[in-house]
C-alpha cells in the first residue's frame, strides 16, 4: 500500500498571477497613454503660459 499526497490547490495561485498579469497589463497601457499625450499637454502648457500674462496699468 502506498499512500498518496493529496493533490495541492493551486486556485489562489492562478487567481493572484491572473490579477498580476491584469495589473501589469493596464500599468503598460497606462504608460502608453501618457507617452502619445505628452506633446499635446506640453502644448497646452505652452498655451497656457502664453495666456496667462498680466496687464499692468
Amino acid at each position: 500500500m502506498t499512500i498518496e499526497e493529496p493533490k495541492k490547490d493551486r486556485f489562489w495561485l492562478y487567481v493572484g498571477c491572473l490579477t498580476s498579469a491584469l495589473v501589469i497589463t493596464l500599468l503598460l497601457v497606462k504608460m502608453n497613454e501618457d507617452e502619445k499625450f505628452a506633446p499635446i499637454k506640453e502644448q497646452l502648457k505652452e498655451e497656457e503660459a502664453l495666456m496667462n500674462i498680466r496687464v499692468l496699468n
